[in-house]
């Protein structure tokens, strides 16, 4: 039985892998901004192409990225300092083109406010509102009639 309960957990872990990469692909065409790369990613884009010219025949990403991580871990902060200032800079890319799509995300999301309370986008009519926001009401005129 245990063997059982093991394996449909597994299962569970796949479906929920998979929906992750869905939610990404939807941040994506939603228009929001990617998060700025780190100083090393900034490295590796860099060091990518240029392992790929020397090594043409390798076709394995863990060999490029051992070889980068390694290259990366030997060199001295004066010789990484170029990639830490170009992913600053990205960084402040990143905040500033940020900033404006949160700001056009909270006056999108106030017009919507604005259509569900005056009624537009509402399936229920203004009679069955009324009467959820009487329910508490009721029961309290009662016991004072008594």
């Amino acid at each position: 039985m245990k063997g059982k309960a093991d394996a449909s957990k597994k299962g569970e872990g796949r479906l929920k892998a998979a929906g992750g990469a869905g939610k990404r692909k939807k941040a994506a065409a939603s228009g929001k901004p990617k998060r700025p790369p780190s100083a090393f990613f900034v490295f590796m884009s860099e060091f990518r192409q240029e392992y790929q010219a020397q090594n043409p025949n390798n076709k394995s990403v863990a060999n490029v990225s051992k070889a980068a991580g390694e290259k990366w871990r030997s060199m001295s902060e004066e010789d990484k300092a170029p990639y830490v200032e170009k992913a600053g800079q990205k960084k402040q890319d990143y905040e500033k083109s940020k900033a404006n799509f949160d700001k056009k995300e909270s006056t999108s999301s106030k017009k919507a406010k604005t259509q569900e309370d005056e009624g537009e986008g509402s399936d229920k009519s203004k009679s069955e509102i009324d009467d959820e926001q009487d329910d508490g009401s009721d029961e309290e005129n009662d016991e004072d009639d008594e």
